[in-house]
């Protein structure tokens, strides 16, 4: 065993969090699940715990792999994926998988294994990737929003098209990550406003075209209105019947919560164990357990951050930053929405919801942030070996230890 750890390498507390919130969503995942046990099986929740014992076993080895990897080689990989990841979502869209009338090609089955993954989450993190490739390549250039149009924006414009009919709350997400990073890397601020009225005038476009021809392709864009409408509407209406549960729950959660394992909420919540786990979560463990798991996702983003400022590379910062950060807001977005400070947006929690798709691709953001650690923890213990006179300057010590 202190083989194993001693191959570890990278941000200990982000792994120590990492783990914590693996082992912690045991607990809310075998009790939400009952509510699926209970539809569409024999009321057995074992088997669901099951599946999200390998999810997480499978994501952790992903992870551990791929902090191996020295994260330099992210940027020959994010240029030969995109092409393969762009292709991937075109055929995403465009099964046609439709439910209740909207279109849900969110999803493809995996070949011999009869499951099925969400190709929008590799996208994030594949595109973010060249996007922090792009910047750091041009960090001693002169922008111009001509000659970035091509080589970044329209494989932004293409990931983003394809995933939007589907999936609006990724998008939206996506693409504010996106100008995140560009404004980090120095892109001009003018040029940043360009895009984001681009975008705004498209979705603007696209939603128009889809309420003028409804039966032209299967959308989400009724679904999305009528969110946004039943988020603004004090009056309960029964579109909004989910987040009237999840207030349910969270109120019956009082300071202590009702006890592990004894929701009630989660046997009328839809998606219990996955989009609204959180108000699970706040209902048995009350304001205690809901505080300690949102300042558990607040210390994975502190150490990103810090991950991120002591990079040595353009390349290494964007990164950290790019695949990083989208955890943390995903997980706010998340409780944000289980206290209806957000309209519903179908974002998971990330390590805790059940789901191998969102747990994957999270465990793969954070090994290549622990790509970029890793590399920082190899650099420091070659200075010490240059310069051993320097090893016990307390300054030194102090600043590692951060």
């Amino acid at each position: 065993m202190t083989g194993f750890f001693s191959r570890i390498k990278g941000d200990k507390t982000i792994w120590a969090s990492a783990g914590l919130l693996a082992i912690f969503s045991f607990l809310p995942v075998y009790s939400a699940s009952s509510n699926l046990a209970y539809l569409y099986g024999d009321g057995n929740t074992f088997p669901y715990l099951v599946n999200h014992f390998i999810y997480l076993f499978l994501g952790f080895v992903i992870m551990f792999f791929v902090h191996k990897v020295p994260y330099h080689y992210f940027v020959g990989l994010s240029i030969l994926v995109l092409p393969i990841l762009i292709l991937l979502l075109a055929f995403t869209v465009s099964q046609g998988m439709v439910i209740d009338g909207a279109n849900a090609s969110r999803w493809v089955t995996i070949p011999f294994l009869n499951k099925t993954f969400q190709t929008s989450t590799l996208a994030s993190v594949v595109l973010l990737t060249y996007v922090a490739r792009y910047m750091a390549k041009m960090k001693d250039r002169t922008f111009t929003f001509k000659q970035s149009v091509l080589p970044l924006w329209v494989p932004v414009a293409l990931v983003l098209g394809l995933i939007l009919p589907a999936n609006f709350s990724t998008t939206a997400i996506l693409f504010a990550m996106v100008l995140l990073v560009v404004f980090i890397g120095g892109y001009p601020l003018k040029y940043i406003g360009a895009i984001l009225g681009a975008g705004i005038i498209f979705l603007s476009i696209f939603m128009l075209t889809a309420k003028a021809f409804p039966g032209l392709f299967p959308n989400r864009v009724d679904t999305w209105i009528s969110r946004v409408e039943n988020f603004s509407n004090d009056d309960v209406t029964e579109g909004d019947y989910q987040i009237e549960y999840a207030k349910i729950a969270i109120a019956s959660g009082g300071v202590a919560g009702q006890g592990i394992g004894k929701s009630v909420q989660r046997n009328f919540l839809p998606q219990s164990s996955s989009d609204f786990i959180y108000a699970i979560i706040v209902e048995e463990m009350g304001l205690i357990g809901g505080i300690g798991v949102m300042l558990a996702y607040l210390m994975l983003f502190f150490r990103i951050i810090i991950v991120a400022t002591k990079a040595n590379t353009i390349f290494g910062k964007l990164l950290v930053i790019g695949v990083g950060l989208p955890i943390v807001f995903q997980a706010l977005v998340n409780m944000a929405v289980a206290v209806e400070l957000f309209p519903v947006t179908g974002q998971n929690l990330p390590l805790i919801s059940s789901g191998g798709s969102s747990i994957w691709m999270t465990c793969l953001a954070l090994g290549m942030v622990l790509s970029v650690s890793a590399k920082r923890e190899e650099e420091l213990q070659q200075e010490k070996v240059e310069s051993p006179a320097d090893e016990d300057n307390p300054l030194e010590i102090l600043s590692e230890a951060i």
